[in-house]
Formats: C-alpha cells, sequence, structure tokens
C-alpha cells in the first residue's frame, strides 16, 4: 500500500507541478531521485523473494540508471545536458517500471497469480523500455563521447580535465 500510495503521489506531484508551472529546480532534482529510490529498493526486495524473473530485470533496470545517471553528469560538465534531457520514452519506462511494481507488490497481498504473471512480464516490458530509452539517450551523446578531437580528455578520476597537450 505504501509503495502505491507513494506512486499516486509521485504522479499528481509531477503533473500538478507542469500543469500550474510551479516547477522548482530542487523539485526538478528530487523527483528524479525518489523515483529512482522507490523503485531501486522495491526492485532489491522484490528480486530476494521473487528470484530470477525479477532479479533479471532489475539488474538491466538499475544497470541503466546507473549508466545514464552518469551520462548526465558528464553531459552536464560539459555544458550538452539538454542533449540528454528526459524525454517521453523516459516517462513511459518509470510509469511501467512503477504499475509492474505495484502489481507484484499487490499479488503478494491479494495472493492472485494472475496479476502476479501479469505484473512479471510487465516488468519485462520495463526492462526493455528501460534499456531502449538508455540506448536512445547514449546515441544522442554518441557526437560527445566518441569526440577525439575536443580540447579536454577524461581524466583517471573520471573528471574532465583540460588537455594538456
Amino acid at each position: 500500500f505504501l509503495f502505491l500510495l507513494a506512486a499516486v503521489t509521485d504522479f499528481w506531484d509531477g503533473y500538478l507541478a507542469r500543469k500550474w508551472g510551479i516547477c522548482s529546480p530542487f523539485g526538478a532534482f528530487l523527483d528524479p531521485v525518489a523515483d529512482k529510490i522507490m523503485v531501486s529498493t522495491a526492485l532489491i526486495l522484490l528480486s530476494g523473494t521473487e528470484g530470477f524473473w525479477v532479479a533479471l530485470p532489475a539488474a538491466l533496470i538499475l544497470s541503466r540508471e546507473i549508466a545514464v545517471s552518469a551520462l548526465r553528469e558528464w553531459m552536464a560538465g560539459i555544458g550538452q545536458r539538454n542533449s540528454v534531457a528526459v524525454g517521453w520514452s523516459g516517462k513511459v519506462k518509470t510509469t511501467c517500471q512503477m504499475v509492474a511494481l505495484i502489481g507484484l507488490l499487490g499479488s503478494r497481498s491479494v495472493g492472485g497469480l494472475l496479476l502476479k504473471k501479469f505484473s512479471l512480464f510487465l516488468l519485462m516490458v520495463a526492462a526493455g523500455l528501460t534499456m531502449s530509452s538508455g540506448t536512445q539517450l547514449f546515441v544522442a551523446a554518441s557526437p560527445y563521447l566518441l569526440d577525439t578531437t575536443s580540447a579536454a580528455t577524461v581524466g583517471s578520476g573520471g573528471g574532465v580535465q583540460p588537455d594538456e597537450s
């Protein structure tokens, strides 16, 4: 019930903030962080109880989220954050993840085998959408990632360092 409540309030918070034009920098930062914490916590806990069929999409989803977060941070560091902004496919994948997790968590309470099977299927769809939207972002960033003529190089610490040559 708590996950359902959090997902519904997250949806309405974002919807109303955009509709009423009351977005804040703090809200823009916190909303995706809260989404990732909610989803990753549910995936990790369900992986432990449900096994492989949750653990596999969980690994894909969490790996993508970490990689895209790092990509967005790097792109912001080179002034190209808008090239990897959140798009429609990201919102669809988040919605799909939330609905699948609500179904999986609900099936544990209600005991519905059909709900569990549908939710597992939806989680696999969510993992596919997650990988697809992540691929779109890396393709969009590829001109910058593959640029060998830039005046900056990536240092051993992972940060962008001025080219000393």
